[in-house]
């Protein structure tokens, strides 16, 4: 109790105390005159004056703080000198690009290479005495040689995923590396801050409250700002450092533990050292009159940090997640209220809890900023924004926000749409770009927000089971709060990106690449390589994107984009043929697929492909894992054999594009040679309609997809990608600088960050490559 060593700093004035007897606590100490003088017991005044008296005690709260600043400075430094570098190298590209769209003709890369011609132009007008033009994208400070080691030394090792533990059906995981490193490092520091300095105890309680007590609460209520900083969505840490609320949250559950622990350290001193022994319970009493519960305000404010802490633990936040949520704001808001009747004012403890209020409602007003219905000069004041929902294939749903909201490429957002749900608020990933060339019908001060997604259940569920009750031509008022996240880095600012995205992840991907693709027609961005990884469970899935796919096979400066999409889960059509002729003509011995059907008619051939998977494959999936068989079973019952007619985009005739440079015909590249037709009946070797792993790796090797690959880079196999090879391969042709972004299941995030990390060792030895980095996102989102 910090109130009795205050007033046991010297000897109690008996006639002051004899006529204040029936003041309340806190006049009594404000009037009690304490010293210590030669007749003090030696306890005491060391207790007041030598060993760490109780009156200097609030260093400890800013040690807490010191701790914070230094790890957000070095936090800031490392963005600014991305952003620094970055900034610098795209300004030095657009630069050289001007200077020499005045000065030169177009260099050799962007000849047609696709005209049967050998190159013609460059043999009829040689260019064998002129300079190639260099385009510069570096200087001497974008570039520091030993920071980037440092860097990549630092990539090398906080890159890698960390160990998943699967005992019988439950499967525990851990945080990332840093957020592991960062956590120990706290818990080190609070732990040797709170136990080293000595002494731990005094000999009774009457000298003052055991100073183990204290240090400890003062750690404790220090971190509260900071807990409560990285929790909220809008908020400073994020806007200094990059980093989005949705990946601090870990470090506020994390720290949240640790406030509990520090709590505990606080509370259980005063059970070792009693104040009901004779002489502290004489000092209690003489300062508490009445009838005072000892602890009581104490108690009052462990038990709903308990309660918030065991609450938020995975397993028992997944079982009670709606009542977690509904909860977990009002009992925060009890717990700062019951440690501001704790701490009583006492040292420096109420600057704390007052300024992890006004974080609080700080963030909550910043977020007003951020709703589409909070601004009164738009049109969505109070009532939101009108929205569409359609039903693509694959049962993935595309909801159409026309809005006056504006994003940057991989942010998201939360959506609430009341007409589905009144109550339950959905982060989505924004799959659309913000840009003037996608311009909205609504007007020019709108843009389309496209979200797509899968239902799984809950909020996704009730939007599918609405959406096909309803109908197509329904609308819903639409409330969004964001935009949040999004990359720290440009990547036109890379030599070369690699995107990776599995299943819905690619939502996360192509706003990403629509706006690569779009600098890079403007001469805005370094990138000279964009490599897209898609792996999908059927073809079915690839009509989600099609337009936005072929504006970047259109746009994409040549050789350029390369994309490849594999196919997991892919059903052989029986009637092959017919999809073929229906497709215009009949194919050849060795004519590809991708003369035949384009991404034009990706709708046609996807129609005829089921949308459910047989029991052979389900447990070809599963692995052996019981548990994820019984998921997979539910799933495949839950899935619509066939989406309503009207639902679907009616499949686009196939029409000559006109561009200013003639090159093939846009198509999703499957490299696929079939059989004759008069063959093809016979062309089933008895399998069943789905193949298993065995029978899809001799589709592959007896159709030749992955020894043929298109001139232009887009292809399509069946399998699942081998990651982890196709990086260490690309990694022969990365650039100065590589960016890797992800996004899809955990398997897959985790192959790519382990391989990024080994690639680390490419900087230290190729003199050439400056930085491999790596950005994912949550597959969730």
């Amino acid at each position: 109790m910090p109130v009795l060593a205050r007033a046991l700093e010297g000897g109690l004035h008996a006639a002051v105390l004899a006529r204040d007897s029936t003041a309340g606590p806190r006049s009594l100490v404000e009037r009690v005159l304490i010293k210590v003088n030669k007749t003090s017991e030696p306890d005491l005044v060391a207790a007041v004056n030598t060993l760490d008296p109780w009156s200097k005690s609030e260093k400890y709260g800013l040690g807490w703080v010191y701790f914070c600043v230094v790890l957000l400075v070095a936090t800031i430094s490392v963005r600014l000198y991305h952003l620094w570098t970055d900034k610098i190298r795209t300004a030095l590209y657009e630069d050289e690009v001007i200077k020499a769209s005045a000065s030169s003709s177009p260099d050799v890369e962007y000849e047609m290479r696709n005209l049967d011609t050998n190159n013609t132009a460059a043999k009829l007008f040689p260019r064998d005495d002129e300079k190639a033009v260099r385009v510069k994208t570096q200087s001497s400070v974008s570039s520091v040689g030993p920071l980037n080691n440092a860097l990549a030394l630092v990539r090398f090792v906080f890159y890698r995923p960390t160990p998943v533990l699967r005992w019988r059906k439950r499967i525990v995981t851990f945080p990332s590396p840093g957020v592991t490193t960062i956590v120990l490092c706290a818990l080190a520091f609070v732990t040797l801050y709170a136990f080293l300095p000595q002494p731990l105890y005094y000999r009774s309680m009457r000298f003052g409250s055991p100073p183990l007590a204290i240090r400890a609460g003062m750690l404790a209520v220090a971190m509260m700002p900071w807990i409560v900083a990285v929790s909220v969505k809008a908020n400073l840490v994020s806007l200094l450092t990059g980093i989005g609320h949705e990946r601090l949250n870990v470090l506020h559950r994390w720290g949240g533990y640790l406030c509990l622990f520090l709590s505990l350290v606080h509370t259980i001193p005063f059970y070792v050292q009693p104040v009901w022994d004779r002489p502290g319970w004489e000092v209690f009493q003489t300062y508490f009159t009445g009838h005072t519960v000892i602890y009581g305000t104490g108690i009052a404010s462990l038990v709903p940090l308990i309660w918030l802490c065991v609450a938020s633990l995975p397993f028992i936040r997944r079982w009670m997640y709606e009542l977690f949520v509904a909860l977990h704001v009002p009992v925060a808001i009890l717990y700062v209220a019951m440690l501001l009747w704790h701490c009583h004012k006492y040292l420096t403890s109420w600057n704390y809890l007052w300024a992890t209020a006004a974080i609080f409602l700080t963030s909550y007003v910043a977020r007003l900023f951020m709703l589409n219905w909070s601004n009164p000069w738009r049109m969505s004041w109070l009532i939101g924004d009108e929205a569409g929902v359609t039903l693509l294939s694959e049962n993935a749903i595309k909801v159409t926000i026309p809005t006056q909201t504006r994003w940057r490429p991989g942010q998201f957002v939360y959506l609430r749409m009341p007409g589905i749900s009144v109550f339950e608020n959905h982060p989505f990933t924004i799959a659309s770009l913000c840009s003037g060339d996608f311009p909205s019908e609504y007007g020019d001060g709108y843009r389309d927000m496209t979200l797509v997604f899968k239902p799984f259940g809950g909020f996704t569920r009730k939007v599918l089971k609405t959406a096909l009750k309803k109908g197509p031509d329904k609308t819903y008022r639409a409330y969004i709060d964001g935009p949040y996240g999004g990359m720290r880095r440009r990547l036109e600012a890379f030599d070369t990106v690699v995107l990776v995205a599995g299943g819905s992840g690619i939502t996360a991907v192509v706003s990403q690449l629509l706006e690569l693709v779009k600098r890079m027609r403007d001469g805005k961005a370094v990138t000279q390589s964009v490599q897209v990884v898609w792996a999908i469970k059927r073809l079915e899935s690839m009509d989600w994107f099609r337009e936005e796919l072929r504006i970047c096979r259109e746009n994409a400066p040549p050789d350029t984009v390369h994309c490849q999409f594999f196919v997991t889960a892919a059903k052989r059509h029986s009637q092959a043929a017919a999809a073929l002729a229906a497709g215009g003509g009949e194919p050849g011995p060795g004519r590809p697929i991708s003369g035949i059907f384009g991404s034009e008619r990706i709708d046609a051939l996807a129609q005829g492909i089921a949308s459910k998977r047989n029991s052979a494959l389900i447990h070809d999936e599963a692995q052996g894992d019981p548990e994820k068989e019984r998921e997979l079973r539910r799933e495949n019952e839950d899935g619509i054999s066939a989406l309503p007619q009207a639902h679907l985009a009616a499949p686009r005739t196939p029409q000559t594009v006109q561009r200013g440079h003639q090159r093939q015909k846009p198509s999703l590249g499957l490299n696929t040679a079939l059989p004759p037709a008069s063959q093809q009946p016979s062309f089933d070797f008895g399998f069943p309609s789905t193949p298993t792993i065995f029978q899809k790796n001799l589709m592959r090797f007896a159709f030749g997809v992955s020894g043929v690959k298109k001139r232009e880079g887009w292809s399509t196999e069946y399998g699942r990608p081998d990651i982890p090879f196709m990086l260490r391969d690309a990694a022969k042709g990365f650039g100065k600088r590589t960016c890797v972004f992800v996004c899809g299941p955990p398997d897959m995030r985790n192959d790519v960050a382990a391989t990024v990390a080994r690639l680390q060792r490419e900087v230290w030895s190729d003199p050439l490559k400056d930085e491999i980095a790596l950005h994912t996102e949550n597959y969730a989102i």
